[in-house]
């Protein structure tokens, strides 16, 4: 679970304001001094991953630029060791660090989660942000609540797969609404149908579309290479 999921950021005055800082400033020099100390014991990709969470505590104090050249080289090391979802993860962290390019992380973030088995959960995040960010008329963000869906219901166990699935369903029509006015069963099977939402074949590579326009081609990943070593 990612710093931000665990941290109450919902300070509304200027001295809970300073609280919080002071705090993420004080976990931050905690985690610093810990890696610093483990440095010469620990395995590179544990190290790795208190990094990845120095990048979080870092954009939350909105230091994203540092928060960039920390984690930027952690996920091409988690791409190496083929740690998918601590790379999907990187890429969170990369995605919200409002550098140039943000957008690119994300990309290659989603890209990744879907490809490969990994959490759910993170999946879902990562594709929150395109729905949230993509205007209401578009059909992205309509394309990635339906690969969210599809993933939840492909890999979730079955702890959490009715949670997950609850909250698909409602991002789902909370898109519809958005999109085209949707207040209706009758109505919301009807517009999924037509955008083709009820059919992996066609959505899936609507949403690579949506991702190649994200990236601009500047992908980190060779995608060719990594679909050619997938399972049958």
């Amino acid at each position: 679970m990612s710093f931000k999921q665990t941290f109450d950021f919902g300070s509304e005055s200027g001295e809970d304001a300073v609280d919080s800082t002071e705090a993420l400033e004080a976990r931050l020099s905690a985690l610093r001094e810990r890696i610093i100390s483990e440095s010469e014991r620990t395995d590179l990709l544990d190290l790795a991953k208190l990094r990845l969470d120095e990048g979080e505590i870092l954009n939350a104090l909105e230091r994203g630029e540092e928060a960039w050249k920390i984690v930027r080289p952690i996920f091409d090391l988690f791409v190496e060791a083929r740690e998918w979802e601590l790379a999907a993860e990187a890429c969170d962290v990369l995605s919200q660090s409002n550098h140039q390019d943000a957008l690119v992380a994300l990309a290659n973030g989603i890209w990744l989660s879907v490809t490969f088995p990994v959490n759910p959960q993170v999946t879902t995040s990562l594709l929150q942000y395109v729905i949230d960010d993509t205007p209401d008329d578009s059909d992205g963000a309509a394309v990635a609540a339906a690969v969210a869906k599809y993933v939840i219901d492909l890999r979730a166990d079955e702890d959490s797969h009715n949670d997950l699935s609850f909250f698909a369903t409602q991002m789902m029509g909370e898109v519809a609404r958005r999109h085209s006015d949707i207040n209706s069963q009758e109505a919301f099977d009807q517009w999924a149908r037509k955008l083709e939402l009820d059919d992996p074949s066609k959505f899936l590579v609507r949403m690579r579309n949506v991702l190649d326009v994200m990236a601009q081609d500047d992908w980190w990943i060779d995608r060719d290479a990594l679909r050619d070593q997938l399972p049958e």
